[in-house]
């Protein structure tokens, strides 16, 4: 790892920070300036030239400084000759502009992409996109990586009892992830059928399969406002659900979600460090487990580097990811 270089960008600095203790290397020199007009200086203090270079930070809020912070910091590296520029976008922000929803709209998630590779970056590794086609954006490799053996592990460990557990898909969407689940955990699979009149707001319809008297695992990408979360819970409850568990990747928590967490019927809410969670924000709320992707950077980094597949990374959690 000695021509490895990590470098912590302001979104994902305890991230890298774990990341860098399981490699067993230092963090990379890095300053990061914002001035007061506004603009951004990214500059390595370290010397780039001929290494292996690894950006860490996701895309969130404030999502255009932390995007920008990315490409100024790849655009520093090419110019000072590093040999190769991988990126490590935890969290991709714009995901879920990825296609044109009404006439005239933009599709900013082929736009981010477009400007990543612009910029100068070889690969791009995320976790969960929330739309798939989002890999075909990039003309160069990207890897979506999935939380999902993180997460399926953990409820994994819970040992519920086979008759009682259900993993449910908040949409007809997230089935593919939620089947994933419940192959890790050994259970049977429900379909909550929903429509959206408008952003963060959900109206549930009905259920696909049996919740009733059930532990109920709600299994989702994304968690911004809460608002589809807690209107996924409103509607096993009435159809008989006993206790609600959730896993979610992206924890963007926005407004008042946490709030709605914790006026909901909701017993566990379990996330990944993908967007980090602040110390004060962790204490509003007994309800929230946070699980770290540090192990699986870590892999991958590896894997990278050893011009080995990053699929390996989930052998550690006995999950085939061509299942």
């Amino acid at each position: 790892m000695k021509d490895t270089v990590v470098f912590a960008l302001s979104a994902s600095q305890k991230l890298a920070e774990d990341v860098c203790q399981r490699l067993d290397v230092p963090l990379g020199q890095i300053k990061v300036e914002h001035f007061a007009d506004g603009e951004i200086l990214v500059e390595p203090q370290e010397s780039v030239r001929g290494r292996c270079v690894f950006i860490i930070q996701s895309t969130c809020c404030p999502v255009t400084e932390n995007l920008m912070e990315v490409l100024i910091c790849i655009d520093a590296c090419k110019r000072a000759s590093a040999e190769e520029i991988n990126v490590i976008m935890p969290y991709f922000g714009y995901a879920r502009q990825d296609r044109k929803a009404k006439p005239r709209q933009p599709i900013t998630a082929k736009l981010v992409a477009n400007l990543i590779q612009t910029a100068g970056a070889h690969r791009v590794i995320c976790f969960d996109l929330h739309a798939a086609q989002i890999q075909g954006f990039f003309d160069i490799p990207n890897d979506d990586i999935t939380a999902v053996p993180l997460i399926g592990q953990y409820f994994k460990s819970k040992n519920f009892p086979e008759e009682e557990i259900v993993v449910v898909s908040p949409d007809h969407g997230g089935v593919t992830r939620t089947r994933k689940v419940a192959d890790i955990i050994g259970a049977p699979l429900a379909i909550i059928d929903k429509r959206r009149p408008k952003p963060n707001m959900v109206e549930a319809q009905n259920v696909i399969g049996d919740v009733s008297g059930k532990h109920c695992i709600i299994v989702d990408d994304i968690c911004d406002t809460a608002g589809s979360l807690v209107a996924a819970c409103d509607i096993l409850k009435r159809f008989g659900a006993k206790d609600i568990y959730v896993g979610v990747t992206h924890a963007v928590f926005s407004r008042d979600a946490i709030a709605k967490i914790n006026e909901s019927c909701i017993k566990e809410v379990v996330i990944t460090d993908t967007i980090p969670l602040s110390e004060e924000r962790k204490h509003q709320s007994e309800k929230i487990t946070v699980l770290s992707v540090a192990d699986m950077i870590e892999g991958i980094i590896h894997s990278i580097r050893d011009h080995q597949p990053v699929s390996n990374v989930y052998g550690r959690y006995q999950y085939d990811s061509f299942k």
